[in-house]
């Protein structure tokens, strides 16, 4: 199999952890406590694998400025376009509990649409980023990304259910955000394998960026929200989880 099709696949399959959780948020009657837990332990997951995984590989391929520019910009251009976002009715769109209702702001379905695009695109292109040293794929950022995925979609998707939106709405959304994932990371290889290692490096910190934003603004909120003093140690759990993997993978 080609690596720009087997980059897509393996997309494809971390985005395809955003329909599972979806269908387990919209399914089954899980408590707001659980889900928060969940994400939490995602977060910490997706914390070890841009620290270990994501910044330290741009650093090795294109040294400190590459990486420190990258970084920084995908931070800020995540920032500006979340804050745009969340002006719209997206800025719960991780939430399990509070999103606009349907009904009261017809702008915000398309804003949360647009949301979770922006939060699955950066971690997709990096799967597409990790086989071009080679052709195999981080097994590590697949697991992590994957891994994380679930309890976005579980979150969001019992949200949006609290909030009167109708299931094709729902697993419409998740569905297309997977195909976009596996799109991204197809074109993450087969578009980036061109580029010098200083553009490559950047471009994996813009993603390393835009998601430890990502963590800040939607994730960790929702899981302090219903598990605060132990939001802290469940976060270590995935982290620690995610290390592991990633040296164990190594």
């Amino acid at each position: 199999m080609p690596y720009w099709l087997q980059a897509g696949a393996w997309g494809l399959l971390a985005g395809g952890a955003l329909l599972l959780g979806a269908l387990a948020g919209y399914r089954l009657p899980l408590p707001q406590r659980l889900i928060a837990a969940i994400m939490a332990f995602g977060s910490g997951v997706l914390i070890a694998a841009l620290s270990f995984e994501l910044m330290e590989h741009a650093f090795h391929t294109g040294g400190f400025v590459s990486t420190a520019a990258g970084f920084l910009g995908g931070a800020t251009v995540y920032t500006l376009v979340n804050r745009l976002l969340s002006r719209h009715g997206a800025r719960h769109r991780k939430r399990s509990g509070r999103q606009p209702p349907a009904v009261d702001d017809d702008g915000s379905g398309r804003a949360i649409a647009v949301g979770a695009l922006l939060d699955g695109i950066p971690e997709s292109i990096v799967i597409g980023l990790s086989m071009l040293d080679g052709g195999k794929v981080s097994m590590a950022a697949v697991a992590a990304i994957f891994v994380s995925n679930i309890p976005e979609g579980i979150s969001s998707a019992a949200g949006m259910k609290r909030a009167g939106r109708k299931a094709g709405y729902i697993f419409g959304i998740w569905g297309g955000i997977a195909l976009a994932s596996g799109v991204a990371a197809l074109l993450g290889y087969a578009l980036f394998r061109h580029f010098s290692p200083q553009v490559v490096a950047a471009t994996m910190a813009v993603a390393a960026g835009a998601i430890l934003a990502m963590l800040v603004d939607t994730m960790i909120p929702e899981a302090f929200e219903e598990t605060h003093d132990f939001a802290g140690l469940i976060t270590v759990a995935g982290f620690l989880a995610a290390f592991a993997l990633s040296k164990l993978g190594g």
